[in-house]
């Protein structure tokens, strides 16, 4: 089962005391890069959510947004209505009227004005109950949405291995035609060479040619580790944990066993396999990079 990085999850919970409510989007990273948002009064909790978001989530970035609204009418923060109003005074009296109209925007910057709400221990305490169910509901609801589409992801590496597995069988059928077509065309130098000139050429020669040849091209080696590349690929794509890295490095070891075989032979038909092969790898190299 492949997982997506790229997701999006969200769940809300409302308490007696409390709604809260929680976002999280993903997208494909190498290792795993998590940023927090999160109200000040509730940032004790930092370290339990990323040790809850760590232990569901292997690689990506995930953003995390969490939002705490009090039912009780309390906020993160409050107006200091006697500050206020003495910043206000002060002020018209320096300008000499009383009726000079003071920007209330200005007002709320000056310092004081604007406070941050003390909630108690036991009262903040007795938040991350809810906070934990909110964050594992939008967990929850983030997994389904890459489990989807890492299905798709999965169904498209299985057609690029069926790719691969038919270019093999096909370069199996017309490795022996290689030597063939080789021995045919030093047969039919050594002809003309003979026919031209008095040079005589050992059958034996021609024969060491031949073997040489075919040892040089003799690709069952890289069939053969490539078929089990092959079948290892498939067995972790079905598997039961999602395991990109190892799929990315099979991946690697598929495309250099290809890139030997196609050295090895000038063959036309092979070559044009060889093409088909490579073009299936970069495909699942594509797919890889998205897959946790």
């Amino acid at each position: 089962m492949l997982l997506s990085m790229t997701g999006f999850g969200y769940a809300s919970l409302q308490t007696d005391s409390v709604h809260l409510s929680a976002e999280i989007k993903s997208v494909n990273n190498r290792y795993l890069k998590l940023s927090v948002r999160m109200p000040d009064a509730v940032s004790r909790f930092e370290s339990e959510i990323e040790k809850l978001v760590r232990s569901r989530i292997a690689r990506g970035t995930l953003n995390v947004s969490l939002r705490v609204r009090f039912l009780s009418g309390q906020g993160e923060y409050r107006i200091d209505a006697d500050v206020l109003r003495a910043y206000r005074d002060q002020l018209c009296g320096l300008g000499g009227d009383s009726s000079a109209e003071v920007s209330l925007t200005q007002l709320l910057a000056l310092p004081g004005v604007v406070r941050e709400t003390e909630f108690s221990d036991e009262e903040l305490s007795g938040l991350w109950p809810a906070i934990e169910r909110v964050l594992c509901g939008a967990l929850d609801h983030l997994e389904e949405f890459r489990r989807t589409e890492g299905e798709s992801m999965q169904r498209d590496l299985e057609r690029q291995c069926e790719v691969i597995s038919t270019e093999v069988d096909r370069v199996v059928l017309l490795a022996p035609a290689v030597v063939t077509d080789f021995r045919d065309r030093i047969l039919e130098r050594v002809r003309k060479l003979l026919h031209e000139s008095a040079v005589n050429v050992n059958e034996s020669d021609v024969i060491r040619e031949v073997a040489l040849f075919a040892d040089r091209s003799d690709v069952n080696e890289e069939i053969t580790r490539l078929r089990s590349h092959t079948e290892q690929f498939l067995k972790l794509c079905r598997g039961t944990g999602s395991q990109g890295r190892k799929l990315e490095f099979i991946g690697q070891e598929m495309f250099r066993e290809i890139n030997t075989l196609g050295s090895k032979s000038s063959h036309v038909p092979i070559s044009l396999a060889v093409v088909e092969m490579k073009a299936a790898i970069e495909r699942m190299r594509e797919v890889l990079q998205n897959v946790e």
